[in-house]
């Protein structure tokens, strides 16, 4: 058992310096020997959550929970793995069994104050949020997911202090979201656009769920309105050579749009949205990036470039239709959605943060940010996109050539 215990050691020193190839072997090496060792069973788990293999991840420790079903370390180990891979129910059940064993665990009760405010229960959420706050002030993170649960309960206040004491850690990611969070809860300007970091990371973990929850409890409908719009145009009668799909998400958009293209391409800035879009079959290439920065990069690519639910993660949209413009060949078609601001004159401005932590636009000003990007209208189409708290949010679809 002390060399089975010695390569454990070595493994995890390994694992700890972010050699996950040696440290995999070694791993391996010792189930080889002890497959009933929980702690590698564990670790090894662990590791390969990190590589983003949640399958893989959450099927080795189960083995270490069935081997030590009392052990907070592996309950709680399971359910962050179960909460990463969009499974909330058995994600809560493991995490409050961890906690009942081990109840001033930190980061378990994060987790399971971020897997509650997904299924919907933000109120529940608090208790174990700020518990967490209070066991570990020093974690940034902590404070800015009480900040979200405390918005989406209705806790204003509370999501303004907490955002503010997320914001005075200085960790640059978090930084640039509490101040987003407070834009939204009106405490500070809206900047141009969410922070990329902000979108990666929410539609990582929302990658397993997205298409269930989209359609189902959400009503999203958006890529099917865009196909229907791009079709009743007329100027599709036969698919295109190229087509780009912008923030193609797990690939719902990209089902709707492969009849109209030859070649679809997706381009997302999250890793696990790509790994989901994968599985569609639909897209000949699939690109992880921002688009601000991939489509410069690409001048005159495509024939149709659509963007469905994505502008609105940006409030300056000047930019982002400039680079789609340049990254469309003579005559292409850009074909996309935004939601509108009331009323349509979006108050002062031409864009404003939405509650949702979204930007609606005023349709004047997009009409002209297109005309001036040098994009000319050719069908237009106002729509429900989809739900959010019970209510519609009002869009608009729209269909432009490159001029």
């Amino acid at each position: 058992m002390s060399g089975d215990a010695a390569l454990l050691r070595q493994a995890a020193a390994r694992h700890a310096a972010g050699a996950l190839d040696e440290a995999e072997a070694l791993y391996t090496r010792l189930l080889a020997r002890s497959p009933r060792d929980a702690n590698a069973l564990n670790l090894l788990g662990t590791l390969h959550r990190q590589r983003g293999d949640l399958p893989r991840a959450i099927g080795l420790i189960r083995r270490a929970v069935a081997l030590r079903p009392e052990a907070p370390v592996f309950l709680a180990s399971l359910g962050g793995a179960l909460a990463e891979a969009g499974q909330l129910e058995p994600a809560v059940a493991a995490l409050r069994a961890a906690l009942a064993r081990r109840p001033d665990d930190a980061v378990a009760l994060r987790n399971l104050g971020q897997a509650l405010c997904g299924l919907g229960q933000a109120r529940a959420a608090l208790a174990p949020l700020r518990q967490a706050v209070a066991l570990a002030p020093e974690a940034a993170e902590t404070k800015l997911a009480l900040a979200h649960a405390c918005r989406e309960a209705g806790a204003l206040p509370e999501a303004i202090r907490m955002a503010e004491a997320a914001l005075a850690h200085h960790d640059p990611d978090v930084a640039g979201q509490a101040r987003f969070l407070l834009a939204a809860l009106g405490r500070a300007p809206a900047p141009e656009r969410a922070p990329a970091a902000y979108v990666r990371d929410l539609f990582d973990q929302y990658a397993p769920r997205f298409a269930a929850d989209l359609t189902g409890r959400l009503g999203y409908r958006t890529p099917a309105a865009l196909a229907a719009l791009l079709r009743d145009s007329g100027l599709a009668p036969a698919p295109v050579e190229g087509a780009l799909d912008l923030g193609c998400g797990t690939g719902l958009s990209g089902l709707a749009l492969a009849p109209f293209a030859r070649r679809l391409e997706g381009l997302d800035l999250s890793p696990r949205m790509l790994a989901e879009a994968a599985r569609q079959g639909c897209y000949a290439a699939l690109h992880e990036a921002d688009l601000l920065d991939f489509l410069p990069r690409h001048p005159a690519a495509w024939d149709l470039i659509a963007a469905a639910d994505v502008l609105n993660y940006l409030g300056d949209l000047g930019p982002a239709l400039a680079a789609l413009r340049a990254a469309l060949r003579p005559g292409g078609l850009a074909l996309f959605s935004v939601e509108l601001a009331e009323g349509e004159a979006g108050g002062e401005g031409p864009y404003a943060l939405g509650p949702g932590l979204r930007y609606r636009h005023a349709l004047p000003a997009l009409r002209a940010t297109c005309a001036a990007a040098g994009l000319a209208g050719v069908a237009e189409r106002r729509d429900v996109l989809r739900q959010e708290q019970g209510a519609p949010v009002d869009g608009v679809l729209m269909l432009l050539r490159r001029a």
